[in-house]
């Protein structure tokens, strides 16, 4: 069963939801596949497919890859970030005083999501140039934001990270990925969610990204 809600609705209430996931309520196996069915029609570089989602239910190993995910999330914040993206980040004051408390009770309770996805793409853009970078993610990210869009028309929450990048290695030996051939591209907590009435977020302006005929 599906949410009532139009596609432009679906588009713009899609959230990265990390209090609202609810931690008792398993998410049935068949679910999970129906977004990963939905999430293999996406478009993809050249009808290559490369895509790959590993879907970590069992509880013992959730605790391992948690444990990963929140050391890997230690290192990341230690990244400075620019001043321009520091400005868009407070477009609607307090936000990012909300999100870092969200990120934070993530990470505390990363262990009890029922259930975690982490994509690959086979081909790793380490060192590789912009169009082979553009090829490869091009190839994974439509994957992805599909499989949240279907995450969400189900009343499922979905949140992008990408916390795993410190310790990807690590991530992949856990999970038996060949690190040399597959690149993890995120880590995506998933769960039902706590109400469903979700609304679009504040944005920059439209006049601050749109460039007509030119930059």
């Amino acid at each position: 069963m599906t949410l009532d809600l139009t596609p432009d609705e679906l588009l713009s209430t899609t959230r990265a939801v990390r209090r609202r996931l609810d931690f008792d309520r398993p998410v049935p196996r068949a679910l999970i596949e129906e977004c990963i069915d939905l999430a293999t029609q996406a478009p993809t570089g050249r009808n290559r497919q490369r895509w790959h989602f590993v879907v970590v239910t069992d509880p013992a190993r959730r605790r391992v890859v948690g444990d990963i995910f929140r050391r890997a999330l230690a290192v990341a914040e230690n990244q400075r970030l620019s001043g321009s993206d520091l400005r868009r980040m407070q477009v609607r004051p307090g936000s990012m005083d909300k999100i870092f408390d969200g990120v934070r009770y993530l990470a505390d309770n990363i262990h009890r999501v029922p259930a975690i996805v982490i994509p690959g793409v086979e081909g790793r853009t380490d060192r590789a140039s912009v169009q082979i970078q553009a090829g490869t993610w091009g190839s994974i990210l439509p994957a992805v934001w599909s499989f949240m869009l279907a995450a969400r028309a189900r009343g499922l929450g979905t949140v992008w990270t990408s916390a795993q990048g410190p310790l990807e290695r690590e991530l992949a030996a856990a999970l038996g990925v060949p690190f040399d051939r597959v690149m993890l591209a995120a880590f995506i907590p998933l769960a039902y969610t706590l109400g469903t009435d979700f609304r679009p977020a504040v944005r920059v302006p439209r006049e601050q990204v749109l460039h007509w005929d030119g930059w």
